[in-house]
């Protein structure tokens, strides 16, 4: 995130917004740069992506599902829009810990271990790390004790849209969130992959919540997808998984989609239709 808030601090913050006298490297003016960059930044990524994903990839069909609820796309924006700002305050902490310098990001490919091969490595245990602890802390959210308060209102969607990737409980969403942050003072990282993941998990994010079911064959029980993540929204206690199934099959909670079998949310509309 430094890399922002330097390209900010050149660009905009230093020459017209903050007062000459105040030191771009102080701590209270990185904090407070690092709050409005994260949240437009997370407001973009939803709103772009969002958008995009909605026009050209949601099936508007589903919407005429009897589990969609009335005037669910304005109910899901507006929950995000009221969670992200809160979202974005444990995470802005965690981002001021990688300006001052306590993770373990890197800015050169020559600080890297093993060179380009350590980058495209990392790349690959990011989303493997991501993907385990996301699995554990979604389903402890699922728990009793924690579901009705924090995770109930994201089930709240049960045929989601793009638009719904992002509502969630504030605590739900930060805690879904912290293995992306936890990993780089874990395990170095190069700064622009770290900057390119984050991006990348956002657009996952969103895409598990497209209503597009489709996937190559051989990936339908690798990858988890909108097809399974939908089967989560609509049974509760299966397919926990961010972006494989690997933990599902592991922890015994995987369940093959009902769309691949003939009896998904598509396949119910056509049975009405048949009516």
């Amino acid at each position: 995130m430094d890399l922002v808030l330097e390209a900010a601090d050149r660009h905009l913050l230093t020459p017209y917004v903050y007062p000459a006298g105040w030191p771009e490297g102080e701590p209270c003016r990185q904090l407070l740069s690092l709050f409005a960059i994260t949240n437009l930044g997370a407001l973009a990524l939803y709103l772009l992506f969002g958008t995009l994903s909605y026009c050209f990839i949601f099936d508007h069909e589903l919407k005429k599902h009897p589990q969609f609820l009335e005037n669910q796309v304005r109910r899901e924006i507006s929950y995000a829009l009221r969670s992200l700002p809160w979202i974005s305050v444990p995470t802005v902490a965690l981002f001021f810990a990688e300006v001052r310098g306590y993770s373990k990001l890197y800015d050169n490919i020559e600080d890297s271990p093993y060179g380009w091969s350590g980058v495209f490595l990392s790349m690959l245990s990011f989303l493997f790390f991501t993907d385990m602890g996301i699995y554990w802390i979604h389903r402890g959210l699922h728990h009793k004790l924690f579901y009705k308060r924090f995770h109930k209102p994201h089930h709240l969607w049960k045929i989601a849209t793009p638009f719904a990737s992002h509502a969630f409980h504030p605590v739900d969403g930060f805690m879904q969130s912290l293995p992306y942050h936890v990993y780089p003072f874990l395990f170095p990282l190069h700064k622009v992959t770290y900057l390119g993941l984050y991006i990348f998990v956002n657009v996952w994010t969103i895409s598990i919540h497209d209503g597009d079911y489709r996937v190559p064959r051989f990936l339908r029980h690798i990858i988890n997808g909108s097809a399974h993540h939908t089967d989560h929204h609509l049974y509760f206690d299966y397919n926990y998984g961010q972006y494989f199934t690997l933990w599902d099959k592991i922890g015994g909670s995987y369940k093959s989609p009902t769309s691949f079998e003939g009896k998904g949310p598509h396949d119910y509309l056509r049975k009405l239709r048949e009516k």
